[in-house]
Order: C-alpha cells, then structure tokens, then sequence
C-alpha cells in the first residue's frame, strides 16, 4: 500500500494478517501510534519520544482484539505530538491530508487514523479520545468516530496522557461497518434502536459558528420528525465553565505524566506543545479544588439529565476545520473554541459519537450524541438507526 495521504509514521508501512477469523474478516485496520504493537516503538508522534523508548514485546489490547476478530492490521499512524493537540498539526512528521477538505486540517490528535480512513487506505482504524481527539477528526474528515465511556474499553497497551480522560476510540467510513467494530470492542451486541428522548442542547447550538449552526439545522429538524426530542440547554449555568474546569484538570495530569521526561530528556517541541507545559506544578490549589468539585457537580447534572435513556444532541465542532497553513494565533483559537463543546464528555466521562450527516458547501460537518454511563452500546446503535434515517453519511453519499 502507497501512503498518498501522509497519514503513517513514516518508514516501513507495518502489515500484519488476522490472528483468525472473525466477526470483522476481510477488514484492514489502522492505529494511532500511541498502541503498542509489537516489535515496534510506540513513538507518540515525537521523534525524541520514540529514540528514547523500547520496542515493544506485545501488542495493545485494542490492537490484539481487532486482530483477533479477523482484522488484517495496516499501519501506525501519525498523531499530534504525545497526543497534545485537537487539528492534526504535527512539525516533525507532517499533517495529514483530509481527503473530505484537502486545504483544511484533518482534526487531531488521531489525525493519521481518520486520514487513513476519509481516503479509503484502510476500513477502520484505531485513535485515543481524551480531550476529544476521535470527536473532532471524525468531524473534520466525514467519519463516524466513538468516544467511549471512560474505562470501558481497556487501554492496555496504550500510551496514556490524563489517565482520568484518556479512551480508546475508533473510526469508520459507514455505520454498518461502524457498529460492527463497536460490537467487537465493547464485547456486547449492537441492538437496532434509538434512545427513548433525544435532548437537543440549545446552548451548545448557540456558541457554534454561522456556518456550523446552519449546516445542522436541517438535520436537527429531520431529527425532530424521525424520534422523540426534548429542546434544553445543557448548563444551568455558563455552558463554557465545563471546558474551563476540564483544561485545568487535564492540563495537571498530562503535566504529571510527562514532567520526569521533558526534564530528563529535554525534547524537541512545536511551540504549541511546549507552551502546554509553560505552568508546570503552578496551578493554584483552589482551582484544582473547585475544577475537581465542578466535575462532580457536572457528571451529575448529566447523569441525572439522561437517567440511563436519553441521549443529548450537540455539535461536534463549533467551528469548521481552520487552513493547513494557519497562523499559530489562529490555532490556539481554534483549540479553545473547540473544547468549549468536546470538553463537555471529556470532562464528565461520559461516550459520544460523531455522526457524518451534514456539508457546509463541501466542507463535512459533524452532528454529535453524548449517551448515558455505560450506554455505550444503544449509543452505537442510535448512529447506525439514525444513518438509515438521514439517508447515511457524506462518504456514502459520494459512492
């Protein structure tokens, strides 16, 4: 296979047949370099990352269930520098195209796996999900993407930042296909119907871009004819307080994963990235206090809101995926509208689909679903139910 997308770790494209026959036979796979597999380096898109790593000795535990379901594997891909980044932006191994917008980035930090996939090199492909990292290149590139609940697929294997945000997620071009991966990861059948009451989250509508907002009204009103719909807003008090507390908790946790090694090893970093580990160990302790009580308070509201039947509906992205070449100001920007909505499951645990169902022109626009605890598979099943509904996705609608 030729990599025409730039979405591999360059080098040597990794292929390796199923371990036996499965449920997903006849499907090739592709991971995010952030899975073990073994007799490789799991190099987390930084190259001082991957010189001072061994070789791994065996496979992820996402990667070894693929691989025993019949997947044949295809490749690492590239990610954002050890996973700190949500637009795909990578200065030592490149960013990949997006085939669905090839002048706009492809959404990160999964950005070689949604890549590998929009372009059709593999069926699906594996990413990791903390800050919203399958969410927003799902979105940028026309895919369906999964953010699990937090803990329900095991991250074995997996090079983690925030342990307490960090998921295994996962691409695919049709909901078919889509639930047939959930299935295998999850470990549970895929049942074939949708929430009792869909909740449309008006203040998450409201802070979207013109673009956005007028991309999604369509669907949300076809939305409103195919299942039961409730019209609220999310937050009972300011909606963007959730990103607020979710920045200081995980930005305390991957500055603690990473703190024994940016000391002694001293990487190479985009300016970006470093600029992340800027306030190392100087967050106040009243605002870690109040970030922790908030999330409580927060998983609650949302806990309590869908009470094990209900699904909330939201944008993906606020805004359209920015220019490859965007200037670094408009790149912080972008990051921090973005989490603005991703960090609403990000901070609260909770699983969330990316549903490929809307263009602005031909720019893809992701309508998305938060589910209750656990729910991960009805969540599922509500993407695949709802794909039929709207006629599927942008992929399939270009066959």
């Amino acid at each position: 296979m030729q990599d025409t997308l730039g979405a591999f770790v360059p080098g040597p494209i990794i292929q390796r047949g199923p371990n036996r026959s499965g449920p997903l036979s006849g499907l090739t796979f592709a991971v995010k370099d952030l899975f073990d597999v073994a007799g490789t380096v799991t190099g987390c898109g930084n190259p001082d990352w991957a010189a001072t790593h061994e070789v791994e000795e065996a496979d992820a535990w996402a990667v070894d269930h693929l691989l025993g379901a019949g997947a044949a594997l295809t490749g690492k891909t590239i990610t954002d520098e050890i996973s700190l980044g949500l637009l795909g932006i990578n200065k030592f191994y490149g960013t990949p195209l997006n085939p669905r917008a090839p002048d706009r980035v492809p959404g990160g930090s999964s950005s070689g796996s949604a890549s590998a996939v929009a372009g059709g090199l593999v069926d699906i492909a594996l990413g990791t999900d903390s800050g919203g990292s399958v969410r927003v290149p799902s979105c940028f590139c026309g895919l369906y993407g999964l953010r699990p609940t937090h803990g329900r697929i095991s991250v074995a294997g997996m090079m983690t930042q925030a342990p307490s945000f960090d998921t295994v997620g996962y691409f695919a071009r049709d909901a078919t296909t889509f639930a047939r991966v959930g299935a295998v990861l999850l470990g549970e059948q895929v049942p074939d119907a949708l929430p009792t009451d869909i909740i449309i989250a008006s203040d998450c509508f409201a802070i979207a871009d013109a673009p956005v907002q007028g991309a999604l009204q369509p669907v949300v009103d076809r939305l409103h004819q195919a299942a039961a719909t409730i019209v609220s807003p999310l937050a009972e008090g300011e909606l963007r307080d959730w990103a607020r507390h979710q920045r200081i908790l995980q930005r305390c946790e991957f500055q603690a994963t990473f703190r024994d090694w940016v000391d002694r090893v001293n990487p190479r970093f985009s300016s970006e990235v470093a600029g992340a580990f800027a306030d190392d160990g100087r967050t106040p302790p009243a605002d870690l206090a109040a970030a922790k009580a908030f999330r409580t308070s927060a998983s609650k509201r949302l806990d309590d809101l869908l009470d094990g039947r209900r699904v909330l509906c939201l944008p993906t992205s606020p805004i359209l995926p920015i220019s490859r070449d965007a200037r670094l100001s408009e790149i912080r920007a972008a990051v921090h509208e973005i989490v603005d909505l991703t960090g609403i499951a990000g901070l609260t645990g909770l699983p969330q689909v990316n549903l490929p169902v809307a263009t602005s022109g031909s720019i893809p626009v992701g309508l998305s679903l938060i589910g209750w605890r656990g729910g991960d598979a009805p969540l599922v099943a509500a993407a695949r139910t709802l794909a039929r509904e709207f006629s599927v996705g942008l992929f399939e609608e270009r066959q």
